[in-house]
Parts: C-alpha cells; sequence; structure tokens
C-alpha cells in the first residue's frame, strides 16, 4: 500500500506555489510542474553532463546558467504538451486526475497560449548558442511532441523519453565545440539507458490505471520482472559514461568517482518496493543525486 502521508497525485497540496504565487497564475505553474522539479533536473543533467565533458578545466558557468533556464521552459512546455494530448487519459488516473487541464482548471486555448510564450522563452536561449548547436536544439522538438503518443502504439514510451531528455547530452558538447563526436555520442546512449531505468520505475505507479485504459509502458510489459531489467539498464548506463568518459580523455580520478554513481543506482533497485506508489515516486527523484553523482566525476576527470 502507498504511504497516506504522501498524496497519489501529481499536484500536491500546500506546495511553495500555493505560498508565493498569485492564484490566478497557480494552475499555469503547475501545469509546467514547477513545483515538481526532479523531471527539470533529469532534463539539465545531461546538459551539464556534455558541456563538461566538452571543456577544459571547470566547466562554463554562463553555459550552465543557459542550460538551465531552457530546461526549466523547456520542460515546462513539454508538460503543457504532454497535458494537451492526454487531458482525456489524465481524467481516468487516480494519480493524474486533478491536473489543471484534466480538472478545468486551465482551458485549452489558455494552455495553447503558455506554451506558445514557453517556446519563444526557448528560442531566446537557444540564439544565445552557436549555428550548429541552434539547429540541434531545433531538431529536438520532434521528440518533444512525439513522447506523449508514444504510449498509445509500443511498450516502450520509456525509450522515447529517454531520446529526448537526454538530448541535451548533444547540445551541451556542440554549445562548447560546434561539433559531434563519439564522446558526446556514446553520453547521449548512456543517458537513454539511464532513462529506462529511471522512468520504467516511476511507471510502476500507473500499472494498475494504465491496464484499465489501454496505455503501455515498459511498467506493464516487464511487471515483476522489472527490477534486473533496469539493473541491466542502469549498468550498460555506467558502462556507457565509462566509455564516454575514456573517448574524451578523462583523468582517471574519473573512474573510481563514477563508483558513487553506481552504488546510488544499485541502491536505487535493491530493496525496491514495486508495489508502492510512494516508494517509486522517492527512488525516481532519487536520480537527480545520481545525475549530480555523474557530473561530479565528470569534473573530477576534467581537473585531476
Amino acid at each position: 500500500m502507498s504511504d497516506l502521508s504522501l498524496p497519489h497525485t501529481d499536484m500536491p497540496a500546500n506546495s511553495w506555489i500555493d505560498r508565493f504565487v498569485p492564484s490566478w497564475a497557480q494552475p499555469y505553474a503547475r501545469l509546467m510542474r514547477l513545483d515538481r522539479p526532479a523531471g527539470t533536473w533529469l532534463l539539465l543533467l545531461p546538459c551539464w553532463w556534455g558541456v563538461v565533458l566538452a571543456g577544459e578545466g571547470l566547466p562554463d558557468f554562463w553555459l550552465m546558467f543557459l542550460f538551465a533556464l531552457g530546461a526549466i521552459v523547456m520542460r515546462g512546455a513539454g508538460c503543457v504538451v504532454n497535458d494537451i494530448l492526454d487531458r482525456e487519459i489524465d481524467r481516468k488516473v487516480e494519480r493524474t486526475r486533478r491536473r489543471p487541464l484534466a480538472c478545468g482548471a486551465v482551458k485549452l486555448w489558455q494552455a495553447l497560449a503558455l506554451l506558445a510564450v514557453l517556446l519563444l522563452i526557448g528560442l531566446g536561449v537557444l540564439l544565445r548558442f552557436n549555428a550548429f548547436t541552434i539547429g540541434l536544439g531545433v531538431a529536438s522538438l520532434a521528440l518533444v511532441f512525439v513522447y506523449p503518443l508514444a504510449k498509445r502504439v509500443t511498450w516502450w514510451p520509456q525509450l522515447v523519453l529517454g531520446l529526448a531528455f537526454n538530448w541535451g547530452a548533444l547540445v551541451g558538447w556542440s554549445a562548447v565545440r560546434g561539433d559531434l563526436g563519439w564522446p558526446p555520442l556514446l553520453l547521449y546512449v548512456a543517458g537513454v539507458f539511464w532513462t529506462l531505468g529511471y522512468d520504467t520505475i516511476y511507471a510502476h505507479q500507473d500499472r494498475r490505471d494504465d491496464a484499465q485504459i489501454g496505455v503501455k509502458s515498459l511498467a506493464l510489459r516487464l511487471g515483476d520482472s522489472s527490477p534486473p531489467w533496469i539493473a541491466g539498464f542502469y549498468a550498460l548506463a555506467l558502462l556507457l559514461l565509462a566509455t564516454a568518459g575514456h573517448a574524451a580523455a578523462l583523468g582517471n580520478a574519473f573512474y573510481p568517482a563514477l563508483l558513487a554513481a553506481a552504488l546510488h543506482a544499485r541502491w536505487q533497485v535493491e530493496g525496491w518496493s514495486m508495489n508502492d506508489p510512494a516508494d517509486c515516486l522517492r527512488r525516481f527523484r532519487s536520480n537527480r543525486d545520481f545525475g549530480l553523482l555523474v557530473l561530479a566525476a565528470l569534473v573530477i576527470g576534467k581537473n585531476l
């Protein structure tokens, strides 16, 4: 059973939004998931990985700031797209039925207007980069719009999410170097496997509802055999991260530093209660820490 102290909903009560955001703006802030920063971190961290892997010494903090702003805006835009396309499904799922579009707090035209504003801000951030990076960033929009539809047609929507959420590994590298190569490509694929792991954990919250309404996920496809699969996804992610570090000629200190991320991934799988939505959410959110450990390992590898 879930922890009753943690409401099984995407719209938690008594968040900072309730205290600091004007009442008229609160539904829009919730539509962007500003009160749920885990997704923003998971979008941002591959960008920072790419910046560090491509650079020399300490990272360019201006680039890091631009990517942080872009992650907030584009994660918000992705959530708006997702909720527009899924508003009928969301009304049937306990965790999502109180989302602003699903419950009627935001109308469709208002969501579309917010999406337009967010995309314009995102474009403004993107135009601060070099021409190659601008083109690469625009190309990612196709994945942003495809992902919400994936669960209708494939058991592997987590793969589509991974392709979208880790595009920043390529963009982060190209923002520094103006090109691509094997190190960022290996980093990108590592991120995809990482997403297969953490989003399958996340999807276990909705297994019962998803089965009833007919949408697909790896949580449903793998069922009780999920833990060894997730362990395998994390193992491949870590192997590819190490290979990317080798391809980028990182210092030897990178590899023992990466061990901390490996131990964190092991903790995620060991003792995981897949039928407890609160535990699924807790371990999913902890992937911010996994990503920060990888970031620290990359910085160490660049400087030691």
